[in-house]
């Protein structure tokens, strides 16, 4: 007989990982069964590269952020369920008597649990995309999207069942355009640039791209001694000043 200090999770449950449809919440995932041993959070933004004929390296011109990405694996058991296992009451009930009885009688087909998650990622009728999603575990907080998710089946009962899975899952931010666009404009004409012209280009169409206003095309002939704003040829590296 065991004779101890109790289960810690017994006394104070562990909080749970939740997922929450914010589009549908009838069809939210709810609590996960067992929560990540870890996540990996990603951010990147991107670079452009412009070759200039001659040139030992091109210019690196920043582009745009990236949206950041959160990937964890996800465990699903059916067979040796503990207290510390998540879902409602109704779950935790099912996966306790589970664990009870004979794997060939078991009823708790993993795959209930898994198609949970892997329907986030198809798309909506009503929205014309995937659901617009929610993770919260403790300050963890992430408005995101499924973006990928891949599930290995590793145990099965004498029927061929899947009772154990695991599932490797990744979400990226959902950024509202509203707000990014309000904080960071398109065209910030306080930033100097670099343009490689193209065929067609002209000094008063680069100007109404960068500044949105075509008038400012003598900013950039004076910052790239162009006397005749005619005279652009394909290939030419031009630096878009900042206008203070």
């Amino acid at each position: 007989m065991f004779v101890g200090a109790p289960n810690p999770n017994i006394l104070m449950p562990l909080e749970k990982m939740r997922i929450t449809n914010l589009d549908d919440a009838s069809k939210s995932p709810g609590e996960v069964l067992y929560n990540p041993q870890s996540y990996v959070q990603r951010k990147n933004v991107d670079y452009s590269q412009i070759r200039h004929m001659g040139s030992d390296a091109p210019v690196v011109q920043f582009h745009s952020g990236g949206a950041e990405t959160l990937s964890f694996e996800l465990f699903f058991d059916g067979v040796s369920s503990g207290a510390e296992v998540g879902g409602d009451k109704l779950d935790r009930l099912k996966f306790a008597g589970n664990s009870l009885v004979p794997s060939a009688a078991a009823l708790i087909d993993v795959r209930d649990y898994t198609e949970k998650i892997t329907d986030l990622i198809h798309i909506h009728d009503d929205v014309h995309r995937p659901p617009k999603l929610k993770l919260e575990w403790s300050t963890l907080q992430f408005v995101c999207f499924l973006s990928e998710c891949t599930t290995t089946f590793t145990k099965f009962n004498e029927l061929g069942t899947p009772v154990r899975a695991r599932m490797q899952c990744t979400f990226i931010e959902y950024v509202d355009m509203d707000r990014l666009f309000s904080k960071h404009p398109l065209h910030s004409p306080d930033t100097t640039k670099y343009h490689s012209v193209r065929q067609g280009d002209s000094l008063w169409a680069i100007a109404a791209q960068e500044y949105g206003d075509a008038g400012a095309w003598r900013a950039i002939a004076r910052a790239n001694g162009i006397s005749n704003p005619r005279s652009l040829h394909p290939g030419d590296l031009l630096v878009i000043p900042a206008l203070v």
